[in-house]
C-alpha cells in the first residue's frame, strides 16, 4: 500500500511516492522521478465501442477483443515443467449484422501463467489482445495482453490508454500506477513550465489538465488534442534552446570585410571559364552582405551535390582576405581536405601562389593542414598561418588543435555540417580574438523543418539549380538474383572504361574481420568486403584489362592519398571503396558507380554517393546492387531513391515513411526519447509556431524571470539531448 503525499513535485522520487521499494519502474524503464512515469504517454487507446465482435476476426491478424471470463482449466505441459492455463472468454460485443459466423467463444493460452491464473477468474471483463490463431480447429490468443475493466459500464464509458511495455509489466499495473500519481498531483505542486499566456494564444490546456487528458481521457479527440499541447512543448523547450544560442551569437561582433573591386577576388571571376550560375550569383550576393556587417554570420548553405557550393565558398574567402582577414576550410576527412587544397590551388592558378615564383601581383597563399603531416612541414604551415602569410587555411580537426593560432580569421567554412557539431564548430571561432564569420555546406538535403528544428542556430540558405551541362545521374536498381541484370551491370562498367571513362564501386564495410552491423542495420543483411568485391571484379572475364584499385579509412595515409591521385590521374579505372569518397571527391571522369548492398545505405548517404559521378558533362548511372527480396520494404526504399532525383523531394519522402520523427537522432541511450511526440513533417505548422513564440519571449529578456520554465528546459535537456544538439 503506496502512502498518499499531498501535491506531488516533478523530481519526487518515483519509488517512494508509488511505495515500490523495488524499483520495479526504474529496473524496467529507468524512470526515476514522478514526472518521468507521467511522461510515459499511451501509444494508443481502445475504444470497446470500435472492437470488432469475435466473429469477423481474420486468423492472423492483430485482434483485441472485448469479452466475459467464463470458464477457466488448467494442465501440466507434457514435455517441461510448468503449466498451460486455458481461459475461455464469451463476446460481449454484438455480431455484426453482415456476418454468419455467430462464434462468441474465445479461448485464451496462458503458458506459466501466474499472473493470469490470479487476475482471471469466472465473471471478469476485459480487454484482451493478440495475433488470432486457430488450434484444433478453435480460434485461439496465445499470451495475450489484458486489460480489466470493472463492469460494463465502466468500458462503455470512456477509452483506455494501451501502454508499452517492458518486463512483462501488465498494463494494469501502469495505468493504476499513472493513475496513482495523477490524484496526487495538483497546478501548485506541479506547475506548467510554459508561460500562461502562450498557453492562451494556443489555446492549449494547462499541464495537468493535459496530463489527465493523455492518460485518462474521457474521449480519443480530447486525449490527441492533449498531446498536440505536449508536441508544442518539445518544439517550444528546442526553439528557446536555439533562440538563446542565436541572440547569444548576435550580441557578438565581427569585423565587416567589405567587397573591393580591383581585390583578388574580381581577378578570380575574370579568370573563370565559365559563367556563374543564377543560383550562384544569388547567393554569393547573400553571403557577400553578411560579411559586410559587423555581425557575425552563421549560415547554412545547402545545395546539391555538383551545384557548386565549393565555388560560393571561395569567393566569400576572398572577399576576406581582400579586406585583410584570413579563412579556413575545414573538410572531415584527410582525402578530402588534400583534393580541396589540389582542386583550389589549381582554380587559383597565379592567385594562388603569393610569395612564390610566378604568383601573381594579387595573390594569396593556400595551406595545407593535416594531422599526418611531418614535423618540418606542420612547423612550417604553422608559422604561415599565424603570421598571416597563408590567406586560405584549408585543414581537417588538426584546425581544432591548441597550437593553431590565426593571424586574422575572418571566415570559417565547414563542408558537411553533419561531421562537425555545434561544439567543433565554437571551438575553431574562438581560435580569433574576434568573432569571425561561419559558412557551413552542407549536400545532405535537410528539409525545411528538419532545418528550422535541428540547425535553428544558423541561417539556412539553398543553393538552386546545377552547373551548365551537369546532368542528372539515372539510378537503377539491380537485385543479385537476378544474374542477367547483373551481368549487364558489368558489362556496363566495361563499355565505359573501354571509353576512357572510371568506375566507383562502394561497398559496406573493408574485411571479413571489419565491425559487425551498427544499430539500425539488420544483422542478417548481406555486407560485401572491399577485399571480396576486388576479388570478385578481378576474376570477371569483362574487366581482365581494368586496372582496380581499394581505398578504405583503414590505409595509412600516405596509401590512400596516393591511391586518391592515382584515380584522380585515370592511372587506375576502377576503384572500390567505403564510404570515405561519400563528400567531396571530384572525379569529373567517373561515369558509373554501382553500390553495394544498398540496403544498409541511408538515404541521404546514397544520394551523397550518386553525386561523385556525372560531374564532367557525361552523362552517369548508379546501380544499387541489393539481394533483397522483391516484396522487401527496404527494396522498396531503393527503389524510391532511383526514380528521385532531386535530394530534397528525396528527403521529404524519407522523413515522410520514417516510423519516428525523433529528428534529434535514432535511439538515445537515456531512459527516454527526447523528442516523443513531435513529428517534423507532420508538425511543421507547429515548429514554426514555436519558434515565434520563443524569439519573442527570448527577445523580451532572460528566460530566468520564468523559473519553472527554465528549470524544465534544463531536465529536458539532459546529456543525451545536448550531444544531439551539439552533433547538429
Amino acid at each position: 500500500m503506496s502512502e498518499t503525499f499531498a501535491g506531488l513535485t516533478p523530481l519526487f522520487p518515483l519509488s517512494r511516492a508509488l511505495g515500490d521499494k523495488r524499483g520495479t519502474f526504474e529496473k524496467a524503464f529507468g524512470y526515476t522521478t514522478v514526472e518521468d512515469l507521467l511522461y510515459h504517454f499511451p501509444r494508443r487507446y481502445l475504444d470497446v465501442a470500435e472492437i470488432s465482435p469475435i466473429g469477423s476476426l481474420e486468423i492472423g491478424e492483430d485482434a483485441s477483443v472485448y469479452a466475459r471470463v467464463e470458464r477457466v482449466s488448467e494442465r501440466k505441459m507434457n514435455s517441461r515443467k510448468g503449466f498451460i492455463l486455458e481461459v475461455i472468454v464469451t463476446d460481449l460485443q454484438e455480431p455484426a449484422e453482415e456476418s454468419f459466423d455467430f462464434a462468441d467463444e474465445l479461448s485464451l493460452t496462458f503458458f506459466n501463467g501466474y499472473q493470469a491464473r490470479k487476475d482471471l477468474v469466472p465473471g471478469v471483463v476485459g480487454v484482451f489482445s493478440g495475433v488470432l490463431s486457430t488450434y484444433r480447429q478453435e480460434r485461439v490468443l496465445t499470451q495475450p495482453e489484458y486489460t480489466l475493466l470493472a463492469d460494463q459500464e465502466e468500458a462503455a464509458a470512456r477509452p483506455f490508454p494501451i501502454y508499452s511495455r517492458k518486463q512483462n509489466m501488465a498494463q494494469e499495473r501502469i495505468r493504476t500506477a499513472i493513475g496513482t500519481l495523477l490524484d496526487q498531483v495538483d497546478t501548485e505542486s506541479f506547475p506548467d513550465p510554459i508561460p500562461a499566456e502562450v498557453l492562451r494564444k494556443h489555446h492549449y490546456p494547462d499541464l495537468v489538465t493535459a496530463l489527465e487528458a493523455v492518460h485518462r481521457p474521457e474521449n480519443v479527440k480530447d486525449a490527441y488534442r492533449a498531446r498536440r499541447r505536449f508536441a508544442f512543448q518539445e518544439a517550444f523547450f528546442l526553439q528557446l534552446a536555439l533562440a538563446e544560442r542565436r541572440a547569444a551569437q548576435s550580441a557578438e561582433r565581427a569585423v565587416a570585410r567589405p567587397s573591393i573591386s580591383d581585390g583578388i577576388l574580381a581577378d578570380f571571376d575574370a579568370s573563370l571559364p565559365y559563367q556563374l550560375t543564377p543560383g550562384q550569383s544569388s547567393v554569393g550576393q547573400v553571403l557577400a552582405a553578411d560579411i559586410e556587417a559587423t555581425r557575425p554570420m552563421n549560415r547554412l548553405l545547402q545545395g546539391e551535390v555538383g551545384s557548386g557550393k565549393t565555388l560560393v565558398a571561395l569567393r566569400a574567402m576572398l572577399q576576406v582576405i581582400d579586406a585583410g582577414g584570413q579563412a579556413a576550410l575545414v573538410a572531415p576527412t584527410e582525402v578530402l581536405a588534400q583534393q580541396h587544397a589540389q582542386s583550389i590551388s589549381a582554380m587559383f592558378g597565379p592567385l594562388g601562389r603569393a610569395g612564390q615564383l610566378g604568383g601573381a601581383e594579387k595573390a594569396t597563399r593556400v595551406e595545407l593542414l593535416t594531422g599526418s603531416m611531418g614535423t618540418a612541414a606542420k612547423r612550417q604551415a604553422l608559422l604561415n598561418i599565424a603570421t598571416g602569410d597563408a590567406g586560405i587555411v584549408i585543414g581537417t580537426h588538426a584546425l581544432f588543435s591548441d597550437n593553431v593560432s590565426f593571424f586574422d580569421l575572418g571566415l570559417v567554412v565547414v563542408d558537411e555540417q553533419h561531421r562537425f557539431g555545434v561544439e567543433q564548430r565554437d571551438t575553431l571561432r574562438n581560435r580569433a580574438e574576434i568573432t569571425p564569420h561561419m559558412l557551413v555546406m552542407t549536400a545532405t538535403p535537410i528539409p525545411r523543418t528538419v532545418a528550422m528544428t535541428v540547425f535553428g542556430d544558423l541561417e539556412p540558405l539553398v543553393l538552386e539549380g546545377l552547373p551548365s551541362g551537369r546532368k542528372p545521374v539515372k539510378s537503377f536498381v539491380v537485385p543479385t538474383w537476378n544474374k542477367k541484370w547483373l551481368d549487364r551491370m558489368i558489362q556496363r562498367m566495361s563499355e565505359e572504361v573501354a571509353a576512357g571513362h572510371q568506375v566507383f564501386v562502394v561497398c559496406p564495410r573493408i574485411s571479413e574481420t571489419d565491425s559487425a552491423p551498427k544499430n539500425g542495420e539488420a544483422a542478417t543483411a548481406q555486407r560485401t568486403t572491399v577485399d571480396q568485391m576486388v576479388a570478385f571484379l578481378s576474376q570477371r572475364p569483362e574487366l581482365k584489362t581494368a586496372r582496380i584499385d581499394a581505398l578504405h579509412g583503414q590505409l595509412h595515409s600516405e596509401v590512400k592519398t596516393d591511391t586518391m591521385d592515382r584515380f584522380a590521374r585515370h592511372q587506375s579505372d576502377i576503384l572500390v571503396s567505403t564510404t570515405v569518397i561519400e563528400v567531396g571527391v571530384d572525379i569529373p571522369n567517373a561515369t558509373i558507380m554501382a553500390i553495394i548492398d544498398a540496403e544498409n545505405f541511408g538515404t541521404a548517404q546514397i544520394h551523397q554517393l550518386r553525386g561523385r559521378i556525372g560531374r564532367g558533362g557525361l552523362e552517369g548511372t548508379c546501380f544499387l546492387v541489393s539481394s533483397l527480396e522483391k516484396d522487401h520494404a527496404s527494396l522498396e526504399r531503393l527503389e524510391r531513391i532511383a526514380q528521385i532525383s532531386d535530394g530534397f523531394v528525396l528527403a521529404e519522402e524519407d522523413l515522410k515513411v520514417r516510423r519516428e520523427g525523433n529528428v534529434l537522432g535514432t535511439e538515445q541511450a537515456g531512459a527516454r526519447s527526447t523528442l516523443r511526440e513531435l513529428r517534423v513533417m507532420r508538425d511543421a505548422a507547429l515548429i514554426g509556431q514555436a519558434r515565434e513564440d520563443a524569439e519573442e519571449l527570448v527577445a523580451q529578456g532572460s528566460l530566468d524571470r520564468y523559473p519553472g520554465l527554465r528549470a524544465a528546459i534544463d531536465r529536458w535537456f539532459d546529456a543525451d539531448t545536448q550531444e544531439y544538439l551539439e552533433r547538429g
